[in-house]
């Protein structure tokens, strides 16, 4: 089962997780307001541009999402180097991140206008299309920074240094939130560029966030323990590494983004109305889940640290102090949305009509229903989140890979007949959705407790 250390005691655990995730939840949530602002600001525009906020940003995220997945598994590599006292390795892993990011630019800009196409595909109408196909081409302009992004963010999380990408992620939502306001209305002396200019203000904040992370990168302090100055050529065992460990990390995320965008596209067939509503409920939805992906980067970082130095008694201990402290938030969130739905539901769609036969009372009620059943599985999507996050610190990623795949795509099959073939009811496929995340949870949960992921060594310590 791996070397046991001495066992650390259960507040220093907490402290060094809160340290390092604290941050990672800080850096989270300013992405959630820049989504939760971009997505409100459009929705002042009407349904249609609130609609495509979420299909056309998903789908920028879907098609650059193997290319993230595989650069930010610098995370989980740089931390197991740290673990293995390596430093001279993590600076050169950054550099190698970056490589794969700037060959994987031009190659995503190719592919962007084949997305037109999936829209129409998928049965949207041709004013909906028009304004999703302009936001995403948009994003995709700026779509090297996300990548760049998640190589610098990488190496700070896997050293535990994480309150430099917080910095960093604030500065981008100083930047994004103004230039939203003054490109999407026309204010300023701006011009009025709706979606489109929501995807510039975007763009503008996530250029920020680089420029921060690679000052910090290159900063005296990091020159000194890392040199980081000393740019890395293509080091081929390296890369390689990457590649063989990032690689499923990043297919991963692409399946589990381009089913789950499939799934947000097929309930936005439906219609305006439904667009509206499950967009509602995925934008506070983010409330909750965004903030647990900064929980799960600290786990990753955690593990891999003691994975890198065979301590697989401390790693499991790590996981679990993780899983109690993003269960905590969870059920507060839980408790929001189940009480709260209808409140939160009237910050997108004010509710003018009381009469139930009118569209928007349909479409507010639905967005309620939804909303309350998503306070259902937060707990279950907290627990997936993680266990994946520590399995991938142990470099069991094709495990993940597999479980996480093949249920996003058997639900996303199962959508697809319930909507286009047996056309059930919103409301019922989406009860189908909260019963997948619960079962997601509970299979990420049993491969960590049973599976072999303290068999795997990425690096010799």
């Amino acid at each position: 089962m791996g070397i046991s250390g001495n066992t650390i005691p259960m507040v220093l655990l907490l402290k060094e997780l809160l340290s390092i995730a604290i941050p990672m939840v800080i850096s989270q949530v300013s992405d959630t307001v820049m989504l939760f602002f971009d997505r409100l600001m459009l929705s002042r525009l009407g349904e249609l541009h609130l609609a495509a906020a979420m299909s056309g940003g998903l789908s920028q995220f879907t098609l650059t999402s193997f290319f993230i997945g595989m650069v930010g598994y610098v995370n989980a590599l740089t931390a197991q180097y740290f673990g293995a006292r390596k430093r001279e390795l993590c600076a050169p892993v950054v550099y190698q991140g970056i490589y794969l990011a700037l060959v994987a630019y031009p190659i995503l800009f190719l592919l962007s206008p084949l997305m037109k196409q999936v829209f129409f595909l998928l049965g949207h109408r041709e004013d909906q299309v028009a304004l999703e196909y302009t936001y995403f081409r948009v994003l995709m302009y700026g779509s090297v920074f996300p990548l760049l992004r998640a190589s610098f963010t990488g190496f700070f999380l896997g050293i535990g240094k994480t309150r430099v990408v917080m910095v960093a992620n604030m500065v981008g939502m100083t930047v994004n939130l103004p230039a939203n306001y003054a490109l999407i209305y026309g204010n300023w002396g701006f011009p009025a560029w709706g979606v489109m200019g929501a995807g510039v203000g975007t763009i503008l904040g996530s250029f920020s966030t680089v420029l921060i992370l690679v000052l910090a990168f290159l900063s005296p302090t990091y020159r000194a323990s890392f040199r980081t100055h000393w740019i890395s050529r293509v080091d081929v065992p390296l890369l390689v590494k990457l590649l063989r460990y990032g690689g499923p990390a990043g297919a991963e995320l692409f399946f589990n983004v381009t089913a789950f965008n499939l799934f947000v596209l097929l309930m936005h067939s439906y219609g305006p109305g439904v667009a509206a509503a499950v967009t509602v409920a995925f934008n506070w939805d983010l409330v909750a889940f965004i903030p647990m992906l900064g929980i799960g980067d600290a786990v990753t970082s955690m593990v891999g640290r003691r994975v890198g130095g065979g301590d697989y008694s401390e790693a499991r201990r790590a996981t679990y102090t993780a899983l109690v402290t993003a269960w905590i938030y969870s059920a507060s969130m839980m408790v929001l949305f189940l009480f709260a739905a209808p409140l939160l539901v009237q910050v997108f769609l004010p509710l003018n009509s009381a009469f139930p036969e009118s569209e928007a009372f349909q479409t507010f009620s639905l967005g309620v229903f939804m909303l309350r059943l998503a306070g259902l599985y937060t707990l279950a999507d907290s627990a997936q989140i993680v266990f994946s996050g520590a399995l991938r610190g142990g470099g069991d990623t094709r495990a993940v890979m597999c479980i996480s795949v093949g249920l996003h795509w058997a639900f996303t099959f199962l959508s697809l007949g319930m909507i286009r073939y047996w056309r059930l009811s919103p409301a019922t496929v989406w009860i189908a959705f909260i019963l997948f995340v619960m079962v997601l949870g509970l299979g990420m949960f049993l491969r960590f407790q049973f599976g072999r992921w303290t068999a795997r060594k990425m690096v010799e310590t």
